[in-house]
């Protein structure tokens, strides 16, 4: 009996990200039946940016919004976030075949060769650089599952354990979100919608991305020596972990050729065209997605790809996007419902009232609070920043903080937390490594606190700065 499914324990489980989208739309609709509708006097600021007044929210005649005109919305929304949408579905189809071509791959064999004996705890802290470093910039992230077996076999064959090498893949992504500088999923989302051009505050970004980096290393490694010196010491010690049926030797001779290296160059070089057209030409979405098209096809046609190969990675490419771009459709919906009804501005002016009474310095760190919960509920980071940023981008304003400053409290509450929070990836990739979920929430838990400490501290300085103004 004890196979029974009777017996089975039933667990709570949360609606599927479509489903709670759209419970949150109809909340809206029903919150236009309930409160009033107001609205800001707005003005155009000296950078030519259209912003709320504080102090002028007033009442204006009420428009509740009907059930046919909220699917109607919807479907609004879907127009409205056209631009973002066809901008994230190019640039990953564009992004998967360079991640495809096994060019990290290569990488990765290449810097174990260079790296031996003792010096080999440097590849902690390096390779977390790296793996950011990629997530801070094209937004990898899912990509780099397949890397956390690899890395808890080079782990393991160090004499370190399976945590050490998720740590490496699962930090490194998650700092890289969090502090990211050019990512188009997250970032250029939060920006196009909150109206900041993309490489505003890029700089004090990767000093954020640094920061963390510097903490996360330091208290990885310590754990690593800690369980290199005594194996007792580690959290998966006496447990059965996953053969990963791999060894120093089978790592190291992954293909690093000259058409893997090519990929990579042709990856900097658009790194590097995206970061001075944005900054010199005012490039957006539509420059972007052409550069991202350019790097997608010159690295196919390096690695000998026929047309038919190109043409099918890149219809893969959209496939597995599409989820992430209807959210971001579907959340743009709920701004449509809101502002249909006239109440954008009253949920505005709500929240804004608890945090006006808060010094300014903390505001930064109460937006901060509320995007870390708010991951909870939705882990992507193209859909938070869909749902969230209509919101805080004029909050922002009303509370006297700049909107970099909205934007960083996003990031800051997407990445990290999402190798924490059990809505998001912790189980996969705890599975992944070989070891239960729980022993990587003993682990990770310290780790993801110190780094929130260190985010509230970078949230303080933006504020007082004026980061981004």
């Amino acid at each position: 009996m004890s196979n029974s499914p009777l017996t089975e324990k039933k667990r709570f489980a949360l609606p599927h990200i479509f489903v709670l989208l759209f419970a949150i739309i109809v909340l809206c609709t029903i919150l236009t039946w309930v409160l009033p509708a107001g609205e800001f006097d707005r003005e155009v600021n000296a950078a030519g940016r259209t912003v709320a007044v504080a102090g002028t929210y007033h009442t204006v005649e009420s428009s509740p919004v009907g059930i046919f005109s909220m699917f109607q919305q919807i479907y609004l929304g879907f127009c409205n976030a056209a631009e973002v949408v066809f901008f994230v579905f190019i640039s990953y189809a564009s992004i998967s075949i360079i991640i495809h071509s096994g060019c990290f791959n290569g990488l990765v064999a290449f810097l174990l060769k260079v790296f031996k004996g003792k010096s080999r705890a440097a590849i902690i802290p390096i390779f977390m650089a790296l793996i950011g470093i990629a997530s801070s910039t094209i937004g990898l992230f899912e990509e780099w599952f397949p890397f956390i077996p690899v890395f808890a076999g080079i782990a393991v064959a160090m004499g370190y354990d399976a945590v050490v090498g998720l740590a490496i893949v699962a930090l490194g992504a998650g700092m890289g979100y969090s502090g990211a500088c050019l990512n188009p999923f997250t970032v250029g989302v939060a920006q196009g919608i909150a109206e900041v051009p993309l490489t505003s505050g890029m700089g004090f970004r990767i000093f954020c991305h640094f920061c963390m980096w510097v903490v996360a290393s330091i208290l990885v490694t310590r754990y690593a020596m800690k369980v290199q010196a005594d194996p007792t010491k580690s959290l998966v010690y006496g447990e059965t972990e996953l053969d990963f049926g791999m060894d120093e030797e089978s790592v190291q001779n992954s293909k690093f050729g000259v058409r893997e290296k090519l990929v990579l160059l042709i990856l900097l070089l658009g790194i590097v065209a995206v970061v001075y057209g944005c900054k010199v030409y005012g490039w957006y979405f539509q420059e972007l997605s052409a550069v991202f098209m350019i790097m997608g096809i010159l690295s196919a046609i390096v690695m000998g790809y026929k047309p038919n190969e190109i043409g099918k990675k890149f219809e893969d490419g959209f496939t597995n996007v599409a989820m992430a771009c209807m959210m971001i459709g579907l959340a743009r919906g709920i701004l449509m419902v809101l502002t249909a009804g006239n109440i954008i501005d009253t949920v505005v002016y709500g929240l804004s009232l608890p945090l006006a009474k808060l010094p300014a310095w903390l505001c930064g760190v109460a937006m901060l609070i509320m995007q870390t919960l708010l991951n909870f509920l939705i882990p992507s980071g193209s859909g938070q920043a869909a749902t969230s940023m209509p919101i805080m981008a004029p909050m922002a304003d009303l509370l006297g903080i700049t909107r970099d400053t909205a934007v960083l409290a996003f990031q800051f509450g997407d990445g990290l937390s999402n190798v924490v929070w059990p809505t998001a990836f912790p189980a996969v990739m705890a599975g992944m490594a070989g070891f239960k979920v729980d022993k990587w929430w003993k682990f990770i838990f310290p780790i993801f606190g110190w780094l929130l400490l260190v985010q509230a501290v970078l949230m303080v300085v933006a504020v007082t700065t004026g980061f981004g103004a």
